[in-house]
């Protein structure tokens, strides 16, 4: 079951849970819920998984009664409930609306921060009981389904690692559960014929590499995950997000990632590599000179 605030990426989930090979259903009025449950008599007991998306359009919609439903579902025997809630910084969700020009569902005469407030205040404790809560601020369509399919899909042999790339100045990756800072490294940031480069880039890859803890710190981390990853595995953890982080996304924490994804990759581990922010800097920049520009003419 789906909950969580409108504008953090529900109808995502759902979509990216059907491509998995799950049954989505879309806002079933709560008293159906059970019933959904229920064999049809003379068919087949088939299994197969099944998201459910609750929100406060809901018809019957309380979070009282959604929880006595989630309850309800975990204590069967036949079925392994699960509750995921999407939460979502108010200034990002602000922005979403704003960009796609639609009101919020309990703020159709109001203003949108309004109906924000309101549903956080509505949705109650679901998301103290959810078993598992992602926050939506910073990731984009792409970067939430990869994390979707890792965490439910149907078809990932043992423990899913995603290695991540990321800047600090954008923050720290909410859904990480193990963070790695690059900061002392060299910068090749500082050097101009390599600030137009990222950490994917042969010359960068060289630079960084020539740092004499380089080799120390990169080793160290394998020989971390070497012993973390099996225990992992025997906890029963199906996904587990790995972030490297320097200042700007690029450089750094990019060589570091990638040296990282290729020893898990050549072990055999199935693996997710994303470079958050390699983008950010550049695009940055490129804004600061456009404007400069624009106060010169």
């Amino acid at each position: 079951m789906i909950t969580g605030l409108s504008g953090a990426g529900r109808a995502t989930c759902l979509r990216a849970l059907e491509d998995s090979g799950y049954v989505a259903v879309d806002n079933l009025p709560l008293p159906m819920v059970s019933a959904l449950f229920r064999p049809a008599p003379g068919t087949p007991n088939e299994s197969y998984p099944v998201a459910i998306g609750i929100d406060v359009r809901t018809r019957g919609f309380d979070a009282a009664r959604v929880l006595a439903c989630v309850h309800e579902l975990r204590r069967r025997d036949d079925l392994d409930a699960r509750l995921l809630f999407l939460d979502c910084d108010n200034d990002v969700l602000l922005r979403r609306f704003t960009e796609t020009r639609r009101s919020h569902p309990l703020a159709q005469d109001r203003p949108v921060l309004d109906g924000i407030i309101d549903e956080r205040r509505r949705l109650g404790g679901l998301r103290d009981h959810a078993d598992m809560t992602i926050d939506t601020s910073l990731l984009g369509p792409h970067e939430l389904k990869r994390l979707l399919q890792g965490q439910f899909g149907q078809a990932s042999p043992g423990l899913l690692v995603s290695v991540m790339s990321f800047s600090y100045r954008r923050g720290l990756p909410r859904e990480a559960d193990l963070v790695f800072d690059a900061r002392f490294l060299r910068n090749p940031y500082w050097d101009p014929a390599l600030r137009s480069f990222s950490g994917q880039d042969p010359p960068v890859r060289r630079y960084v590499a020539r740092d004499p803890d380089y080799t120390g710190f990169v080793t160290g981390l394998q020989n971390l995950l070497d012993s973390l990853l099996p225990r992992f595995e025997r906890e029963g953890k199906s996904y587990l997000t790995v972030a490297v982080g320097c200042t700007g996304g690029r450089h750094r924490s990019v060589v570091v990632a990638e040296q990282l994804a290729d020893r898990l990759r050549r072990q055999g581990r199935p693996l997710v590599l994303t470079h958050r922010d390699i983008d950010s800097t550049a695009a940055s920049a490129a804004g600061a000179r456009k404007r400069k520009e624009e106060v010169g003419r």
